[in-house]
């Protein structure tokens, strides 16, 4: 499994290119990689680990689903191919400005929140973890943005509560924490 999912975050990696993190210079692997070894500790399933390493590919990189369905195809047995996507395909938003222009953001992640609601339970854990990794660093390097970021997770939190309630706990503690830091 271990060198499968080398091979996965090599794909990953090479699909996101020299794309960095927002606030830092971070390359972008790093999140996915973290993101994923959260997931690790609480599911030790294959294609919940490579979707945690691939689920920014389709929302933020020119990659489409076929491509990564040739890949995967290459390195896994074809039910974890079909359920590895089917994880990513749950966690890639839809309801992107892109697509919408005139919808303002609150509207926007208000139909995100209805339609990651009806998501499986595999797909919300590693929401879960993006969450985590996602609120740490937009509070501490952008405050101002957080207060509506943090807002939007605990929404999202309140709709999506079939993943691992550990990790749930965990995301919803620290994005109270989070609150409590932009309060003082």
């Amino acid at each position: 499994m271990e060198e499968i999912l080398e091979q996965v975050r090599r794909f990953a990696e090479r699909a996101h290119g020299e794309q960095t993190r927002k606030y830092s210079p971070e390359r972008y692997i790093f999140h996915l990689v973290r993101v994923t070894e959260m997931c690790r500790e609480y599911n030790h399933k294959l294609p919940v680990l490579a979707a945690a390493l691939l689920h920014d590919v389709l929302e933020d990189t020119p990659v489409k689903k076929e491509e990564i369905r040739v890949f995967l195809n290459g390195v896994m047995e074809k039910n974890e191919v079909d359920y590895t996507l089917k994880l990513v395909m749950e966690l890639t938003d839809i309801f992107v400005k892109k697509d919408y222009p005139k919808w303002n953001r609150r509207l926007r992640k208000a139909r995100e929140a209805e339609r990651i609601e009806k998501t499986s339970a595999d797909a919300q854990t590693i929401k879960y973890a993006d969450i985590i990794d996602n609120c740490r660093e937009i509070t501490e390097k952008d405050p101002e943005f957080a207060a509506v970021f943090l807002r939007e997770c605990k929404n999202l939190l309140a709709k999506i509560t079939k993943g691992n309630r550990a990790l749930y706990n965990k995301a919803v503690k620290t994005v109270n924490d989070c609150l409590w830091v932009l309060l003082r």
